[in-house]
């Protein structure tokens, strides 16, 4: 099952809406297939499996990190390859919650004379799939704050310059980060400042087709925006009520509106994310600024943090990663509890988890 989960990893963020399931098939003792999700979300992870084992699958135990879908969709439900692949038992770390499965595969597998064993790695399977699974069962998708900033929380100095606060080592580290999400996630504040491409590119892998997206309840993205420039999907989140010409520029350059709820302080943060998990968006990496940090915070919408530190202190006229929430009690701040600590050059990646 750790084999079928390291197989599910590979395919964080690009298999969106469908989740991204890993599948070991053995026999005798022996690997004799292995599949994971294909981007896009087809084919299955199963149904790959069961091709590379061919015969060898009669008999064999098939390993899956989720409950075999039953269902038809754009591919014929998994239960049916498994049980048409003659495999004798199916071992399943997780149950899919999704109501046209949440256990009928099981019982498909069961009264078609498969030995069924479910639970195995049962958490670890749910962490991986933790976008899909709050996406299904919130209507939201997993959300991770990425903040990059000096020892004292300070993201740019006084006159705005911010580039490069962290190292190319950590620089590095965002991109990954980004090819493990379906979006990236920024405010027009960070596209006027910094035009960014917001694409994963990293060294000897091909630009992988990450969705972008923009909060920007005013429309202040200008059409030239170099993310724009983009073949991947561009998605522009705004309040109602704009000139149909300044939208119809941004659509002719390729950008999809999103039309959001807006509050006094900018867009509904909570229906912006709903927007998106509608679109299929299970995973996504929200990237700056400040503002749409503390908007996300306020509302308790962060899942998960990823906290770039630089070795270096800028002082209280820099800018800070978070503008006010505001808070009054300690006990009214957001917490999070650290799950790791990686070196990357001279910076400090931490990752914390909602507490």
């Amino acid at each position: 099952m750790r084999a079928a989960l390291s197989l599910a990893a590979r395919g964080l963020g690009n298999t969106w809406p469908n989740p991204a399931v890993g599948c070991v098939i053995v026999r005798d003792g022996e690997v004799v297939g292995r599949g994971w999700t294909a981007p896009g979300g087809r084919p299955h992870a199963e149904t790959e499996a069961l091709r590379r084992a061919g015969h060898a699958a009669r008999g064999a135990t098939a390993f899956v990190t989720l409950e075999p879908c039953c269902h038809w969709g754009r591919t014929p439900p998994c239960t049916d390859a498994l049980i048409a692949a003659g495999v004798a038992r199916v071992v399943v770390a997780l149950r899919d919650p999704d109501p046209r499965v949440d256990g009928r595969g099981l019982q498909l597998l069961r009264d078609a004379g498969i030995k069924v064993q479910a639970g195995v790695l049962r958490d670890e399977a749910a962490r991986l799939s933790a976008g899909f699974l709050k996406r299904v069962s919130a209507g939201l998708p997993l959300v991770t704050l990425k903040l990059a900033s000096t020892l004292d929380g300070r993201i740019a100095t006084r006159t705005g310059e911010s580039r490069w606060i962290t190292g190319p080592e950590a620089r590095r580290a965002v991109h990954a980060l980004r090819a493990r999400h379906d979006a990236v996630l920024v405010g027009s504040g960070t596209v006027l400042a910094d035009d960014p491409d917001l694409s994963a590119r990293l060294p000897g892998a091909a630009p992988l087709p990450t969705v972008r997206v923009v909060a920007d309840s005013r429309l202040r993205t200008p059409p030239g925006a170099k993310l724009l420039d983009n073949p991947a999907p561009a998605w522009i989140a705004t309040r109602a009520g704009h000139p149909a010409a300044a939208l119809e520029a941004l659509r002719g350059r390729g950008a999809e509106i999103i039309e959001v709820p807006a509050l006094d302080s900018g867009l509904d943060p909570a229906a912006l994310l709903r927007a998106l998990a509608v679109r299929g968006i299970t995973r996504v990496f929200a990237e700056g600024g400040a503002g749409l940090a503390a908007a996300l915070l306020r509302a308790g919408l962060v899942d998960r943090l990823a906290w770039f530190h630089a070795p270096a202190v800028m002082g209280a006229d820099g800018r800070p990663a978070a503008e006010a929430l505001p808070l009054d009690l300690l006990s009214e701040m957001p917490k999070f509890r650290r799950v790791s600590a990686i070196a990357l050059g001279p910076d400090l990646l931490s990752e914390f988890e909602a507490a």
